[in-house]
């Protein structure tokens, strides 16, 4: 993405109202959108063409978008992707989260809302450009754990982590400032590139995910520590 070309978007949803909904506000950004109306031609479109952010419904014929997400992102795709569930779908929320979906919003939803959280995928998808600055560090290491950002990949004791794209940002967010505690609205605004009270469950999930990946246990972490009353701080123990 140039700053001379809108991004370019993808909607998956098979519903046509929302789908023309969508293409409406989502152009304002601006943005050239392309709708799919399935899971099999969304992910046809997803992986032959390049795209800078998608919006992804779960409910889908032909193709969950939970499978539809698993498919992407075990073909190496980083694309930053928002999921569409209901209100009441918990669970797929989780799982999608932990397929490597990005963010999610709940029918009905603001479109206003909709509209900054697209926005902060694509500052991410901007960022993680080729053309992105490269004056920041490449590699992180503190104790035994290891982050690479230019190889997107993490390490724990030589082991490998499997991080979904948010993880990885966050981890590498809290490795450049070991020993600072953030609060959630910052971890917000600063990773997730939005600011939204009542978002909090959204750090939260991240966290506790991220959390389970590392070995941490709440109540006596190695890496991120939580600060009662303030959020968290990323400090491995026995460095402080």
């Amino acid at each position: 993405m140039t700053t001379n070309t809108p991004p370019r978007l993808l909607v998956i949803e098979d519903e046509h109202d929302i789908a023309a909904l969508l293409d409406l506000h989502l152009s304002d950004l601006p943005a050239t959108v392309t709708i799919a109306r399935d899971g099999p031609s969304g992910l046809a479109l997803a992986t032959e063409q390049r795209f800078d952010a998608i919006v992804l419904d779960l409910r889908l014929p032909g193709l969950s978008g939970l499978d539809l997400c698993r498919a992407l992102r075990s073909r190496g795709h980083d694309v930053p992707i928002l999921m569409l569930t209901a209100r009441a779908a918990e669970l797929d929320r989780v799982l999608g989260l932990e397929l490597g979906a990005d963010d999610y919003v709940t029918k009905p939803f603001s479109l206003l809302e909709l509209q900054a959280r697209v926005r902060a995928l694509l500052r991410r998808s901007a960022k993680s450009s080729p053309s992105a600055p490269a004056d920041l560090p490449q590699i992180l290491a503190s104790a035994e754990l290891r982050i690479d950002r230019e190889q997107r990949r993490a390490w724990l004791a030589e082991q490998e982590l499997v991080l979904t794209p948010r993880e990885f940002d966050l981890l590498w967010h809290f490795m450049r400032h070991p020993g600072r505690a953030f609060t959630r609205a910052e971890l917000l605004e600063q990773v997730w590139g939005y600011g939204h009270d009542g978002y909090d469950h959204t750090v939260n999930s991240h966290i506790n995910r991220l959390r389970a990946k590392l070995g941490d246990d709440r109540s006596e972490a190695r890496f991120i520590h939580t600060i009662w009353g303030v959020g968290y701080r990323f400090e491995a123990a026995g460095t402080a």
